[in-house]
């Protein structure tokens, strides 16, 4: 049977800070965030199921990434959990709702290592995730590839 890969693509609005750099992106400023996201697998070749010949349904992936992704981190301020912006965090979480916490300075490269596993925990059991590639502009990405994170 052939392995197929799937690509759909996926579109977010987030600002970020990174405490601690030593460059501009230490200040809070935002991005058009275009995430790929590639699954592999061979197609259902059971006659008769409603799946028959797919690796996976597109709106099945797309559930999947706009639960554990989008619906986390769209027009979200991204932050790391520490002592340097907890003071900050308290303060705009007075005004603004959307303050996504994570527990890694959220480069694209850590943003990417967590996507992975939440993608991965949800996928079919047939159905591996190959690679993501997250843009932060339209000319600089960062890419996650499966083979390069084997256990």
């Amino acid at each position: 049977m052939a392995i197929i890969r799937l690509t759909k693509e996926f579109s977010f609005e987030a600002a970020h800070a990174l405490d601690g750099y030593d460059g501009p992106c230490r200040e809070l400023h935002g991005h058009s965030y275009r995430l790929f996201v590639t699954v592999k697998g061979a197609p259902l070749a059971t006659v008769g199921d409603p799946k028959e010949g797919m690796v996976m349904d597109f709106g099945v992936l797309k559930r999947i990434v706009n639960d554990e992704i989008i619906a986390r981190h769209d027009h979200a301020l991204i932050l790391q959990r520490s002592a340097g912006t907890e003071a900050l965090r308290k303060m705009l979480g007075q005004q603004f709702r959307n303050i996504a916490e994570v527990d890694y300075r959220p480069t694209c490269e850590n943003m990417l290592a967590d996507f992975a596993a939440r993608i991965r925990a949800r996928l079919p059991q047939r159905v591996e995730l190959h690679a993501l590639r997250l843009h932060e502009t339209a000319t600089s990405f960062a890419e996650w590839v499966a083979e390069d994170n084997r256990f």
